[in-house]
């Protein structure tokens, strides 16, 4: 018979408040079981039987199709049935629940329901954020570990639902969120093995580029920042979760805990905090779609309003000059991280919103507008490769598939970015910079780049922080559009 915590009736519930409430009190029971014989194990005492605590759930049912009218592309269920999701990490996620829960109360008048579910929660995930337990264990009591308590389950965490692959078995609720509680325990391990920061630092906009120099460009700004006190933002991160809070406010507990690692972590990550944590995250993915995938597989459990690329791109066409933008409005998938979740047949829209916030921004920041913006900025279609050395390849194939697309600019990640954003319902930009011409003998040499970037990545970075800001003030809610949405849709955003 296994350890598990007294369990805890099903409560109904009208206020949003009271329901987030119950889910925290349940999140917080089971988690200390699980710490507390952790603990026990460490110390040396072995269970009699195995250990286990279960993830809480939110469940709503409705019998009708009718519900409230909304502007909102999510908050509601499409039909009548029973829809339910596992829930995890509260606290992180508190304001983000509350908001679902309320929208769904708006949308159906319905009972939330709020208990404990079936699925285990693995030892693993009950970790607090500085536990290193497993380091402490022999190799004979690691391996004994897997017999006391529940481990990570692959199978409860792929992304059917994301993917539109999933089905329910007979009988089975239909699913209010895009992840089950262990994807998103997983992926929040993920980040910070990925990042070098925790995931409570994360903003709700989030910049990717491939280049350290605007990571650094990026820093410089941050530090600039914590030192106005009349600043909008209130700390810096950087790795090891090195915190700088804003001239005059106070630190804060834990803060003293950061330490800047000895090396920085595969793809690390900056964040520029405001207090409602609509500030900005940078995270430099590196080269190449697979990190592109990685990284965004894993933020988008966060759920964030935004994503976009800003990096470094090859100009396929004469007219393009070294430094001019290009702002995407299509994409050539040529990365294949992700055929098997997306098939190629699945467009890739652009959404208007992020478009419109992005040309704004160049406009903005380079103080040109109108017909002469489109001397230093070209829309167009962007193709992304998994091939970095694509011009070695024999009877210039890849040019004439590029050219056959209209294609206008070529890098390695913008489309995986894209993709992505479209597979998990996070709208996405892209602005790439022309750093050189491959096919017009104008080729990436050390003392050319150097030039190019000394001259546009301070412009560059400027114009995607302009971007967010433009974002920010139109209100959040007009992003998340419908055409990030099927015809069966989950309910929470």
């Amino acid at each position: 018979m296994a350890q598990i915590p007294d369990f805890t009736e099903p409560t109904l519930h009208t206020d949003p408040a009271e329901a987030l409430s119950q889910v925290q009190r349940i999140y917080q029971q089971q988690i200390g079981h699980l710490r507390d014989a952790m603990q026990r194990f460490v110390a040396g005492e072995t269970p009699a039987s195995h250990v286990r605590a279960f993830y809480p759930f939110v469940r709503v049912q409705t019998t009708t199709v009718a519900r409230a009218a909304t502007q909102l592309a999510y908050g509601f269920v499409e039909g009548p049935g029973r829809y339910e999701t596992t829930l995890t990490r509260p606290d992180l996620f508190a304001n983000y629940y509350a908001e679902q829960f309320r929208l769904l109360r708006n949308s159906h008048n319905i009972e939330l329901e709020v208990g404990i579910s079936s699925q285990p929660i693995p030892i693993h995930f009950s970790f607090a954020e500085h536990d290193h337990i497993e380091g402490t264990l022999t190799a004979q009591r690691r391996m004994l570990m897997r017999d006391v308590f529940d481990l990570p389950d692959l199978e409860a965490m792929d992304d059917g639902i994301a993917n539109g692959t999933w089905a329910p078995r007979p009988g089975e609720a239909q699913p209010l969120s895009l992840f089950t509680a262990p994807r998103v325990d997983y992926s929040l391990h993920r980040l910070r093995h990925y990042t070098g920061t925790a995931p409570e630092w994360f903003q709700n906009f989030v910049l990717f580029t491939n280049y350290q120099f605007y990571i650094d460009e990026f820093v410089r700004l941050g530090h600039a920042e914590m030192a106005r006190p009349d600043s909008e933002y209130v700390a810096f991160i950087e790795p090891g979760n090195v915190v700088t809070r804003r001239a005059g406010l106070p630190a804060q507990p834990g803060d003293e805990l950061g330490v800047a690692p000895p090396r920085l972590p595969q793809m690390p990550a900056y964040h520029l905090m405001r207090a409602d944590k609509s500030g900005i995250t940078m995270v430099n993915i590196g080269v190449g779609p697979s990190n592109a995938k990685t990284i965004t597989d894993h933020i988008a459990v966060l759920r964030p309003h935004a994503w976009m690329m800003l990096g470094h791109c090859a100009g396929l066409r004469n007219s393009q000059q070294l430094g001019d933008y290009v702002l995407a409005h299509a994409y050539v998938r040529e990365d294949h991280v992700l055929d098997e979740e997306l098939p190629l047949w699945v467009p890739i829209p652009a959404l208007a919103e992020i478009q419109m916030a992005l040309q704004q921004a160049v406009a903005d920041v380079t103080q040109i507008e109108d017909a002469d913006l489109k001397r230093i900025m070209r829309t167009g279609t962007v193709a992304s490769t998994d091939n970095r050395n694509w011009e070695l390849l024999p009877d210039n194939m890849p040019q004439r598939r590029f050219s056959q697309s209209r294609a206008v600019a070529l890098d390695m990640e913008s489309a995986t970015i894209a993709a992505n954003g479209f597979r998990f319902r996070v709208p996405y930009g892209t602005l790439l910079c022309v750093s050189d011409k491959p096919l017009h003998g104008e080729i990436k040499l050390p003392g050319m780049a150097n030039h190019f970037y000394r001259e546009r990545v301070d412009q560059h970075l400027r114009i995607g922080m302009r971007a967010i800001d433009i974002l920010r003030a139109g209100g959040v809610s007009r992003l998340h559009s419908r055409k990030l949405r099927s015809f069966a849709e989950v309910a929470f955003q």
